[in-house]
């Protein structure tokens, strides 16, 4: 997408994300795994936008001593971030999954809901892993969870409603173009007081398999895959995946 970069989806979608992606995972069991992955800590969240996680998570780990910290590439998530956290809980960085990284070493790294795939070229995704790989304790783990892609088809566009009010349509627009693993588009707000608001977005796919790939040449393997962080497990099926790596 011309004019899209490292910033553009946190500074588009900072101000509606707790709002529109409020319950797009299980908080509560999602804190329980990655506290029990990570022992003693510490933590480090990649892509920790308005602090959905990382925040229930410090604050859980709090009697525990487990500190955490985030990285994110928006100056908007951030912000959001620190009026939800005003004691301070999470430790946050502005900069890119792909590093420089905070320099740890890390027990537990994790990156949540696809944020991953926010790394628009295969080789950036490959980077990160090696990245992480550099910042992780000996036996540490890196923990993806991500969407299952479906088998390639042909490319194709759709625009759909995704609301609909007396004052305000948000529509959807979007391309998919298998053949590069890539989704992009725009949610198009509309309001009677505002006028137009556009939140462009775009996502580079990957397979639990290129993943796998990408974690091995980095010197890290599969420890365990679920469905969810609810443990639940994986099977053909599956939609999604949360994957744990281990630094070998």
């Amino acid at each position: 997408m011309d004019g899209y970069d490292d910033t553009t989806y946190g500074d588009a979608f900072a101000d509606v994300y707790d709002e529109w992606y409020e319950g797009i995972s299980d908080i509560d069991s999602t804190v329980t795994t990655l506290l029990d992955l990570a022992g003693a800590g510490p933590v480090l969240e990649l892509g920790v936008g308005t602090g959905r996680l990382a925040v229930p998570l410090a604050a859980a780990g709090a009697s525990d001593r487990v500190s955490v910290s985030g990285i994110d590439t928006s100056e908007a998530m951030l912000d959001r971030l620190a009026a939800r956290d005003p004691d301070r809980l999470v430790t946050a960085t502005i900069g890119n999954m792909t590093g420089p990284l905070p320099a740890g070493p890390f027990e537990l790294v994790f990156v949540a809901y696809n944020t991953l795939f926010n790394l628009t070229e295969g080789d950036l995704q490959a980077r990160c892993f090696a990245t992480v790989a550099e910042v992780l304790a000996p036996g540490g783990r890196f923990v993806v969870e991500a969407f299952v892609p479906s088998e390639a088809g042909a490319s194709d566009s759709e625009v759909s409603v995704k609301s609909l009010t007396a004052d305000r349509v948000v529509l959807s627009v979007s391309v998919q173009r298998p053949d590069r693993h890539v989704a992009e588009g725009q949610f198009v707000e509309i309001t009677e007081a505002g006028g137009v608001r556009l939140r462009p977005w775009s996502i580079r796919y990957s397979s639990p398999a290129e993943l796998d790939d990408m974690a091995a040449a980095a010197g890290l393997a599969v420890e365990h895959r679920w469905e969810s962080f609810g443990r639940d497990p994986f099977t053909d099926d599956s939609e999604r995946h949360v994957t744990v790596y281990r630094r070998v």
